[in-house]
């Protein structure tokens, strides 16, 4: 993450005074995204509904907020009710050949995005990406037999029709200074989060009245050049690591390392980043731990000595209830 961008952030979540500066910029974002969804709202947006229920993973604020373990943990929720799951996504810095474009295992990620191939390696799951996630949509229903729909990402798209937005936010980080961009972390203003269906806080282990309680954990190593899963131990307890994440947040899974018993070297990188052999060589050398996201783009230069933390989403039990409840309304049949 470049100098600038990590003093971007600073501000947005512990504050400057030279963020008033943007206040001018921060209304007129306010009134052009206002205006597109009151367009929505009003029926003056050509929108495009599928014919199976659709569901959209999304955030309000920019950065990570755990939307891929929650769309992973979907897909497997949802296939254990029988249902048989597509998945839709802008594709974030893909170049495919063209468009729409199907993800397989086995793509190169800067062709196909690292978050689509993530989900695709771990699951098998029909997937198409297009910047147009309506013609993704159509896309993927004429090429697969498709029971429900998720959009990876997507809350503000409203050219899809959805039927439920599941909306995440860091719970360490909240909403920053809830002011939309430039001046703060906001992509839509935070009354937003009134007319969503459900908001989970990623890292609170409890329900609370804004929201469901949202967790990750840690389940295995899983050693790039290889694939083998080991498991947390074989890193001993206070083993110096070096840290690698090119996510939305790269503290949180420093943070995370820290709580396994490791001591991080931490090397943020841009979310999205693409990586060089030379990018990744750290003195001394020691053992190198990067999130998933990280390791698709990494895999064909790793070292022995390099692993990826796999991680499983634990939505609350309340949660869990209140989504089957939910698609019992959607796929009363299902």
């Amino acid at each position: 993450m470049s100098r600038v961008g990590q003093w971007v952030q600073r501000a947005w979540y512990q504050g400057h005074p030279l963020l008033r500066v943007l206040a001018p910029l921060e209304r007129l974002y306010r009134h052009v995204i206002g205006r597109r969804r009151q367009r929505f709202l009003d029926g003056g947006t050509p929108v495009y509904r599928a014919p199976v229920p659709l569901i959209v993973v999304g955030n309000i604020t920019v950065g990570g907020t755990g939307k891929t373990p929650l769309i992973l943990w979907l897909i497997e929720h949802l296939r254990a009710r029988g249902l048989r799951v597509g998945v839709i996504s802008r594709g974030y810095g893909a170049k495919p050949p063209s468009l729409p474009w199907r993800v397989r295992p086995g793509q190169s990620a800067s062709e196909v995005g690292d978050e689509p191939l993530l989900i695709v390696e771990r699951t098998g799951v029909a997937l198409m990406i297009d910047p147009e996630r309506a013609r993704a949509a159509q896309a993927l229903l004429q090429a697969e037999p498709i029971d429900i729909l998720l959009s990876d990402d997507g809350l503000q798209h409203y050219r899809l029709a959805r039927d439920l937005e599941l909306v995440l936010v860091d719970a360490a980080r909240g909403l920053g200074n809830g002011r939309c961009l430039p001046a703060g972390p906001l992509r839509e203003p935070v009354e937003r989060l009134q007319s969503v269906d459900a908001v989970l806080f990623n890292g609170q282990s409890k329900d609370s009245a804004q929201g469901y309680g949202f967790s990750l954990r840690p389940l295995a190593l899983v050693r790039l050049c290889d694939e083998q899963a080991l498991p947390l131990s074989h890193l001993p307890d206070g083993q110096t690591v070096h840290a690698v994440a090119g996510i939305g947040n790269p503290g949180r899974f420093f943070t995370t390392l820290e709580g396994l018993n490791w001591r991080p070297v931490p090397h943020p990188f841009a979310d999205h980043a693409r990586y060089a052999p030379e990018d990744l060589r750290f003195v001394p050398e020691l053992p190198l731990v990067m999130t998933e996201k990280d390791a698709v783009k990494c895999r064909s230069f790793a070292s022995s000595g390099w692993f990826y933390l796999r991680v499983q989403a634990e939505p609350s039990a309340a949660f869990v209830a209140w989504l089957d409840q939910q698609l019992n309304r959607l796929l009363p049949n299902r």
